[in-house]
């Protein structure tokens, strides 16, 4: 039964996550309903090839305008807040908590690839998977700071304070200076996944004179709404918001994906993996992690782009709807009539570690349509989901469920390619909204015992198709065979590509009146 909480007002909690994107805003109801969303887009800024950005102060004007547009009907009262948001992100503040610059992103940003070197040289390859979970990669954090010192010393040198958006959400919302135990273990090298702590010796090193968050889990409470937040949020002073944590985690608190075998597969700007396993285990190719819940263990990995590539051939398709580009990819076919492509067209995450790794398009003729481009984009995404599958599964991982999730699970194919290639079936449940719908489950666990398989069950699942094995599995094998043969030649133009001079960024947006900076 749903709560109330006087005056015929619904009880219900608020869930906002940052996104690469947009960024999403859910109101739902004590018992999962969902009452209302809201979206704002966004675009991230890319001034030179491999550099990814956002003024992190837009990330609290966001959250400002989804809270005034979820509550302004009045017919709800919230009693938690829960936030999330891409990561792990480097907004660097002074000790005031003004940003000092544009927060450089997650591992889409491949800028600190001579800081990797360094630090790996520094610290030994196995000694930091040992104690970190994780190689140094373009998803670690302290590579970045080390980038900031070595190419922005002045900026470096005032920086006080590291911020990522959920936890600079909380600080403009609570006042508080708080990070969670998820995005910390994502921090390498500055985190040691036993200890669940900060390595000082490490830290001290690569960030002199910076502040590190105290760590709490995603799930506690980090503080209360002061007055001055409530004013511009529209949210009662004192209502009680947990710490939140990285969207991909948060996305997979939304499904249920918490158990040992589970794997949660996010379709989003990029593809991400959170499979859960009963103790730590570490890939040189993965990201060996705490989980969102106390006393979890996760292997992760995540691609550079999946949507990403979806929504940039819209744009060069003029914009036409989603829904049509399915359509046309339907029609085209499994194998997309000869076409194969290589996701990476922003680098790569895991499992190949490459940053210097390109897009490429293969097998191309005058008779290839959009239809045929867009499915290639798809297929190539499956690819890139089964290469992670079978590098999780090589390094101990036991997958016995996926659970998919995020805006690309909308509409069948999509679901459906990856399915095909992988060979393993996908649950997906009724909600699918993603990041802030855990956010907000996870806000009302604060208030009472919450159950997410109540919140969110299965509503279908996607069985693979067998008869277009022995196709996918060629496909694969060449897949694997283009990464091998065209990387010389993608790593020389990517090199090109880092000569090329920065590209002057549109002037940002300014913060609204009313809200922190």
């Amino acid at each position: 039964m749903n709560g109330t909480s006087g005056g015929g007002t619904t009880a219900a909690v608020i869930g906002v996550d940052i996104g690469t994107s947009s960024s999403k805003g859910v109101l739902v109801d004590l018992d999962g309903r969902l009452i209302r969303s809201a979206t704002v887009d966004h675009r991230v800024d890319r001034p030179r090839p491999g550099w990814v950005e956002m003024d992190g102060r837009l990330w609290w004007q966001e959250f400002v305008d989804l809270s005034r547009r979820l509550l302004a009907p009045g017919d709800v009262r919230v009693q938690a807040v829960g936030v999330s948001g891409m990561g792990p992100c480097v907004l660097l503040t002074d000790a005031a908590g003004t940003p000092l610059r544009p927060a450089i992103l997650y591992g889409v940003d491949t800028r600190a690839t001579a800081q990797i070197e360094r630090l790996t040289d520094r610290y030994g390859a196995d000694e930091i998977l040992r104690r970190c979970g994780s190689l140094l990669s373009t998803q670690a954090v302290g590579p970045k700071l080390a980038w900031v010192a070595d190419t922005e010393p002045e900026v470096f040198a005032a920086a006080r304070r590291l911020f990522m958006p959920a936890s600079w959400l909380v600080h403009q919302l609570t006042g508080r200076y708080l990070l969670d135990q998820q995005s910390a273990s994502q921090c390498t090298p500055l985190y040691d996944t036993d200890a669940r702590d900060w390595y000082r010796p490490w830290a001290d090193e690569i960030a002199p004179g910076l502040e590190l968050p105290p760590l709490r889990w995603p799930g506690d409470v980090a503080g209360t709404v002061t007055g001055r937040a409530a004013a511009v949020t529209g949210l009662r002073p004192g209502v009680p918001v947990v710490t939140g944590t990285i969207d991909a985690w948060s996305e997979a608190v939304s499904v249920g994906a918490q158990n040992v075998g589970d794997l949660m597969l996010m379709y989003g700007s990029t593809m991400f993996l959170v499979h859960t396993v009963p103790r730590k285990l570490t890939s040189p190719a993965l990201w060996g992690t705490v989980g969102a819940l106390p006393d979890t263990r996760n292997l992760a990995g995540g691609m550079a782009t999946s949507g990403a590539i979806t929504a940039w051939l819209r744009d060069l398709f003029g914009a036409p709807d989603f829904p049509e580009l399915l359509d046309l990819a339907e029609r085209s076919g499994p194998g997309a009539r000869g076409l194969l492509m290589l996701p990476f067209f922003a680098g790569e995450r895991t499992p190949i570690l490459d940053p210097d790794a390109r897009g490429v398009i293969a097998g191309l003729t005058l008779s290839h349509n959009r239809g045929d481009l867009y499915r290639a984009a798809l297929e190539a995404t499956g690819f890139g989901v089964r290469h992670n599958v079978e590098t999780i599964e090589a390094a101990g991982g036991d997958i016995r469920r996926i659970v998919a999730v995020g805006g690309g699970t909308q509409g069948r194919l999509w679901t459906q390619i990856v399915a095909d290639i992988t060979g393993r079936p996908q649950q997906i449940p009724s909600q699918t909204i993603g990041a802030s719908y855990g956010a907000a489950f996870l806000a009302a666990g604060t208030l009472r015992d919450v159950s997410i398989d109540a919140w969110n069950p299965v509503r279908e699942t996607r069985e693979p198709n067998a008869e277009l094995a022995p196709l996918y599995d060629e496909l694969y094998r060449r897949y694997a065979e283009l990464y091998a043969g065209s990387r010389p030649v993608v790593h020389a133009l990517a090199a090109l590509q880092t000569r090329q001079p920065v590209r002057t960024q549109p002037a940002r947006q300014q913060p609204a009146k009313g809200v922190a900076s």
